[in-house]
Formats: C-alpha cells, sequence, structure tokens
C-alpha cells in the first residue's frame, strides 16, 4: 500500500468535530485524485457519500459516547480487489465496549442506529480495542466512474483528476431527477441534511440563514429558489430576505416577478405543514420557459417564520423521494429562523435594560477630566460591571464603579437597585461611608429574600465623592472599596503610583457590616484610576493582567498623559495582554485633576 493515500488528522472532542471530519475525507480524496500515480480508475459520487456519511456517523459516535480527543484515518487500500477506502476513527476511552447493533435491535434495546448505518454502507468493518485506545474502521468498496482513466490520453486523464477533485470538494448537484437520483436521495441527501444543519445552526441572523439556504438548494436540488420572511412586528406582509438563480443574470428578474405575487400570509389561520405545488412564475426573456415549483411553510411549532419556494426546470412535478428531502431540509431552515429570531430578540432586550442601567450622561466635574470606558463582553447578556458619576449638591461630585457576581437578569436586578439607592442617599446628604452602610443593608436584605430561590447575588463596590478646590489647585476625594481592586494614583509630582484605600467587604453577603473611608487630595495633574476585576483578572494562560503590580507598571507608563488617553493606554494593554479576546465586562474610570 503506497503511503502516500493515507491521511490522518486529530479531532477535539466538540459539536464541531462531525462537520471538521467530514471535510477532512472530502478534501483528502480531492487531494488524492489531483496525484500522477492514482491507483484506480475513478471514485463516484456514491463513493465520496458513503464515505462521508460513515465518517460523520463514527466521530459523533465518538464525541457523544468518548467525549475524547477523536482521530481519524483516511486510507487507499489497493493490496485486496476490489481496491476498498478504509476509515478508522479512534477515540481515548477504550472501557466502553461496543454493543452489536443487529444484536440490539434483536433485544429490542435503544442505541447503535448510527452504526446500523455503518454497517449498511460498508462492505465491511469492525472495532479494535487497545489498552488506551478504541478504534471502529469501516472498509467502502472503490466503485469506478466514466471511462477508465488508462484508455484516455494524458491530457485528458489530468482534466478528469482535476474536475474530480473539485465534484469531491463541491458534490455535484442534482441536476434532473431519475433513476439513479434516487439512490442519490437515499445515501446523499444525509450528508447533504448534515452539512445543511452545521451551517444552519451556526447562524444566528435571519437574513444570514435566508442567504445560506438559497447557497444550499442551488444548484443541488433546485435551479432557483427563493425565501420568504413573515413579520414578527406591525408589518402587514411578508418580506422576499433571498432569491438565489443558478444564472446571476437573472436574480433580480426574478425577484421582480415573485414580489407581484407574495405567498399568502395570515397571523391566525393555521399552515398547514409540508411542501405543497406553487405556480410556475412565467415571465418571456427573463426567466425559464417551465418547470416544477414548491411551496414550503418554515414552520416550529405553531409559528410559520415565513415560505421556501423553489424550482426546477423542466419537470412536469417533483417526485416524492425529492419532495421529502425538501421538507427536512425547509424543517431546519425554520428551526434556525427561529432560533435567529429568538436571538435577536434577546440581544434587542439585553441592549435595552443595559441602556437603562447606565447613565444617560455623564456629569461634568469643574477643574477634573474625566474618562470612562465601558465594554461588556457580549451585546446579547447584561453585563454585571456599571459605572456613574452624578451631582450630589453643595459643591460635591460622587463617582461609582460596581460589578455584581455573574451577569444577566439577575445582575441588572441588584444594578437596579443599587443605582438609584447610592444616588438617593448621596443627594441625601449621607457621606460615602453611611452610602455604603445602608446599600449593604438594602442588599442583605434582598439576598435574605431570595433564600430558597435563585441564589443571592453580591455587589462589589467602589464609591467616593469629590470636591474641586478653588482656583484650580486640585480636588478633595473621598473613597472607599468594598470588595472592589483598589483605586490608583498617579502622582504628577514624581510618577509614583499608590493604592488610595483598603479592602472591605462586599455589599449584600451581611447586614451588620460596617464601612470607612479614607479622604486625601489630588494635585493639579494627578490621576485617580478606578478599575473593575475585567481589567485586573484579565489572563493570559495563567497568569492574570495584575500579578506582580501589572497594573500600577501599566499606570506609571501613563505620566504625562490626559486622562482620555490614559484611559486608553490601559484599555489597549489589557486587550494587548493574551491574543483571546476578554472573556468578562471591562470598565474603568479615571479622574485627572487640573
Amino acid at each position: 500500500m503506497p503511503r502516500e493515500f493515507v491521511s490522518r488528522t486529530s479531532l477535539p472532542g466538540n459539536q464541531l468535530a462531525a462537520s471538521a471530519a467530514r471535510k477532512f475525507v472530502r478534501a483528502a480524496l480531492a487531494e488524492w485524485t489531483t496525484r500522477d500515480v492514482w491507483p484506480v480508475d475513478g471514485v463516484s459520487d456514491r463513493v465520496v457519500d458513503d464515505a462521508v456519511l460513515v465518517v460523520n456517523e463514527l466521530v459523533t459516535n465518538a464525541v457523544i459516547h468518548a467525549g475524547t480527543t477523536a482521530e481519524v484515518l483516511c486510507r487507499l487500500d489497493t493490496l485486496c480487489e476490489p481496491c476498498g477506502l478504509v476509515i478508522e476513527v479512534s477515540d481515548h476511552h477504550p472501557a466502553r465496549v461496543i454493543r452489536n447493533p443487529v444484536e440490539m435491535e434483536r433485544e429490542g434495546r435503544e442505541g447503535g442506529r448510527g452504526l446500523q448505518l455503518v454497517a449498511a454502507f460498508s462492505e465491511e468493518w469492525g472495532i479494535t480495542y487497545r489498552r488506551d485506545l478504541k478504534t471502529i474502521w469501516s472498509r467502502i468498496t472503490v466503485e469506478p466512474e466514466g471511462q477508465p482513466a488508462a484508455d484516455l490520453p494524458e491530457g485528458d486523464r489530468a482534466l478528469q483528476r482535476d474536475l474530480r477533485a473539485a465534484e469531491i470538494l463541491a458534490p455535484a448537484p442534482l441536476r434532473t431527477y431519475r433513476r439513479h437520483d434516487s439512490d442519490w436521495i437515499s445515501r446523499g441527501s444525509l450528508s447533504f441534511l448534515a452539512e445543511a444543519s452545521d451551517l444552519l445552526a451556526g447562524q444566528l441572523d435571519e437574513d444570514m440563514v435566508a442567504s445560506l439556504a438559497g447557497q444550499l438548494l442551488v444548484p443541488r436540488l433546485a435551479d432557483w429558489c427563493a425565501v420568504w420572511l413573515n413579520p414578527e412586528g406591525p408589518e402587514s406582509e411578508p418580506r422576499l430576505a433571498r432569491v438565489w438563480h443558478l444564472s446571476e443574470n437573472r436574480i433580480d428578474g426574478l425577484r421582480m416577478i415573485l414580489e407581484k405575487d407574495p405567498p399568502p400570509f395570515s397571523t391566525s389561520a393555521p399552515v398547514r405543514p409540508g411542501a405543497t405545488p406553487w405556480p410556475w412564475p412565467v415571465a418571456a426573456e427573463t426567466f425559464d420557459p417551465g418547470g416544477a415549483a414548491l411551496a414550503c411553510p418554515l414552520i416550529v411549532g405553531s409559528r410559520c417564520h415565513g415560505t421556501l419556494l423553489l424550482g426546477r426546470t423542466g419537470l412536469m412535478h417533483m417526485p416524492d423521494e425529492v419532495i421529502g428531502l425538501i421538507e427536512d431540509f425547509a424543517r431546519r431552515v425554520a428551526l434556525a429562523i427561529g432560533t435567529a429570531r429568538q436571538y435577536a430578540r434577546q440581544a434587542m432586550i439585553s441592549q435595552v435594560l443595559q441602556r437603562g442601567l447606565l447613565p444617560a450622561t455623564i456629569a461634568s466635574i469643574p477643574g477634573v477630566e474625566t474618562a470612562i470606558v465601558y465594554e461588556p463582553t457580549g451585546a446579547d447578556v447584561v453585563g454585571g460591571d456599571f459605572y456613574d458619576l452624578f451631582p450630589a449638591g453643595d459643591g460635591r461630585w460622587c463617582f461609582a464603579l460596581g460589578d455584581v457576581q455573574g451577569n444577566g437578569p439577575e445582575a441588572a436586578a441588584v444594578t437596579g437597585l443599587a443605582r438609584p439607592v447610592m444616588r438617593l442617599l448621596a443627594r441625601e446628604g449621607y457621606g460615602v461611608a453611611e452610602v455604603l452602610d445602608r446599600l449593604n443593608r438594602a442588599l442583605a436584605d434582598e439576598a435574605a429574600a431570595a433564600l430558597g430561590g435563585e441564589p443571592p447575588r453580591f455587589l462589589s463596590l467602589l464609591y467616593g465623592e469629590i470636591v474641586p478646590h478653588c482656583a484650580g489647585r486640585g480636588a478633595r476625594c473621598t473613597l472607599a472599596s468594598a470588595g472592589h481592586p483598589l483605586p490608583l494614583v498617579l502622582s504628577a509630582a514624581d510618577g509614583q503610583v499608590r493604592a488610595v484605600a483598603v479592602p472591605q467587604i462586599l455589599l449584600g453577603i451581611t447586614d451588620d457590616a460596617r464601612y470607612a473611608s479614607e479622604s486625601f487630595d489630588l494635585g493639579p495633574g494627578d490621576t485617580l484610576l478606578c478599575v473593575t476585576d475585567g481589567v485586573t483578572e484579565r489572563r493570559n494562560g495563567n497568569r492574570q493582567f495584575d500579578d506582580d503590580d501589572g497594573l500600577t507598571t501599566a499606570l506609571s507608563a501613563c505620566a504625562g498623559l490626559g486622562a482620555s488617553a490614559v484611559a486608553e493606554r490601559i484599555r489597549r494593554a489589557v486587550h494587548e495582554y493574551d491574543a483571546a479576546p476578554p472573556d468578562d465586562d471591562l470598565a474603568l474610570l479615571v479622574l485627572q485633576a487640573q
């Protein structure tokens, strides 16, 4: 067996492994067929589809039942007649014994259906157990396709290899519906639906789902298709989201025709599932002369998200097996659209809620330059970090930087309580320590009321007030830290950095906690930096950004910079600390006396 016809890969034991395995097998076959020394006459579409299906089932089996890294080997076996394609999938959980699917079915036991497919599509298959490895292998007979390569001129053989490689990487479309296409439907359709599910499931935008649906259908199953999306809001008509045609220069003409005759839409009448015949769109010189068309409602549960239209020229009607495949595909499209819409609704709710939890405006403090950076980790989840800067009367301005444990609606509820209570107490004239005392009791009461339900959410908070001195000679600052990263001051006089608070207990843990504040002067040019733990605990491997006083070092390098430049320098340093994006909300507040 020539070594050059062996390909190996290692895949992680997660939900992406099966998709990667299918691409790996297609790429291996495509690469082998382009070589000058090719030991077989050809590879049929049936062999390619069977190989993709087998590796999909074996890798899925390994991921679900073993959960370890999967090793995949694809090998061309020319030592036996006829030539065979051998696929091996190994996992590192040999203790799990595989039951024979035929025996399991005879015993009336569930499971083993994936191996039933492997057994059905393989010439032979088996399982090998080793001390730390279990391998399931399958051998598929390689059937020749077309004229034997040896009978062709050298130039034609090279062209045949190149064309076949392209066909393997992009499976040939189903151009007509004849007897041999029924075999494709029964075999290749399984791989088609599996690949379609992978592509559609990862999309969180309904228009992208519609676009992918068109590219998957044309030209494999249809010459043209269109996706109508039903409105979710007050709109009264469905929207033609995507039109796809085998000939791109006919897309605009087809869109104009379809827009004149949208599918029926009702918000009250139930829609019957399943594909139904649809009138062929006729227009001289802009569209195909005629054929068979279908309309498939995109239904999830009792809700219809839209309609999938498609057509094939030259047919009186669609065969039943093709209709069944299209209906299966439409169900996947409907599920993807429903998921995308649910995600969009959640993202919109989160954005509205996030805006409501943050101050609409930031107060301007006379003689103090201010800069704020706020970066939640995701637009679809309400962040746990918040900030505030507001006037409290009598020449005082109050500031806060908080971090609620966790995120989402529960964290938002804590923020929704903390900010207004904090503002109210400050404007009533309470000092920094008194504000924390009373806010702590309010949060502790809420935590006690939550016992037996959701776990309590604790709050770390840096809270303070600042009073500018007359004639622009700095400001007096009073603050306290409740379980929060300590604030730092960069001195303009000597460039030294010092912490200006002491650690105290988180808010909301116990109602009898008492907090203390400390006061200090910010001289002209001095900079106060307040951050959340999204800055200090930014990770790179086993290390954090603030290990070995990393934040102090970063702030020291900001000597001579204004407040906005300091904020940007620290933000950039946090992002550059690791190549991976931050996995926690990031917030920082900079106050610089003038």
